[in-house]
């Protein structure tokens, strides 16, 4: 647990909001629970890409950190993406993964209390706030992330279009935040890159669609850059197969 008190997550704070989610733990019992009522309810379909789920499970064993990264296409994103995580070989790392979401999700006691439990951590976006002030709580976010991953083996978890996509087929730019996360750790210990493309049938976001790529170890040489471009392609081809999969089922023959 914290040994920190509890504090609004407001941009003025983010020096305390960055050291309290600097010590947080997961209750890993209670994530694995939700994890498996998401699953339940949601029911996405997870395929794999080429020989994905045997790297990915080397890298579970081997307690590799990954860099996951999803494209966003609504408020549900972040169940989904849990979701595929239990009916995965990614399950092992549920209470081990820090998932990045927007400060208004922390607003509501009980909102954040549901995605403390899941492992969030507070991103204050720049065109919510005074730029500024939050390009530098951003830095603070990123050395959260790269320390987790280091120190304590913790996946990071991250939607790098920063926001909602009105296209399901074609990426928004990627930010840049995930090459720096990458970079950061990769100077660190050993990681890997993993994309995780989302395609769903209908607004309830149930049985979607969902392929898991062939994870890519980040080398410590690269440059937040590249990584960056390296996400957008990997996370796009990942988004072509889940829709190609949509697309071919019988009950779903086009995709939203």
């Amino acid at each position: 647990m914290a040994t920190t008190p509890l504090i609004a997550v407001t941009l003025e704070n983010a020096d305390a909001v960055y050291r309290y989610y600097a010590e947080h733990q997961q209750p890993r019992w209670k994530s694995r629970f939700a994890y498996f009522y998401l699953a339940r309810t949601y029911r996405p379909r997870v395929g794999f890409d080429g020989d994905a789920r045997g790297m990915i499970a080397a890298l579970v064993r081997s307690g590799v950190p990954m860099v996951i990264c999803a494209n966003h296409l609504t408020d549900r994103d972040q169940f989904i993406l849990a979701a595929t995580a239990w009916r995965s070989t990614l399950r092992p790392r549920i209470g081990h993964t820090r998932v990045l979401a927007k400060d208004e999700l922390f607003v509501d006691p009980g909102q954040r209390a549901k995605i403390d439990m899941m492992g969030g951590i507070p991103v204050f976006r720049a065109k919510n706030h005074d730029t500024r002030t939050a390009v530098a709580a951003g830095r603070q976010m990123i050395d959260i992330c790269v320390e987790r991953a280091a120190a304590t083996g913790d996946s990071i978890a991250i939607f790098p279009e920063g926001t909602r996509n009105e296209n399901p087929a074609v990426l928004l730019p990627i930010a840049s935040g995930v090459g720096h996360i990458g970079s950061g750790i990769a100077r660190r210990t050993p990681v890997a890159l993993v994309s995780i493309g989302i395609a769903y049938p209908d607004a309830s976001c149930r049985d979607a669609e969902v392929v898991i790529g062939e994870p890519r170890t980040i080398a410590a040489t690269d440059k937040p850059a590249v990584i960056t471009r390296t996400v957008r392609v990997d996370l796009q081809h990942a988004v072509d197969l889940a829709r190609d999969r949509l697309a071919g089922r019988a009950d779903h023959p086009r995709s939203r």
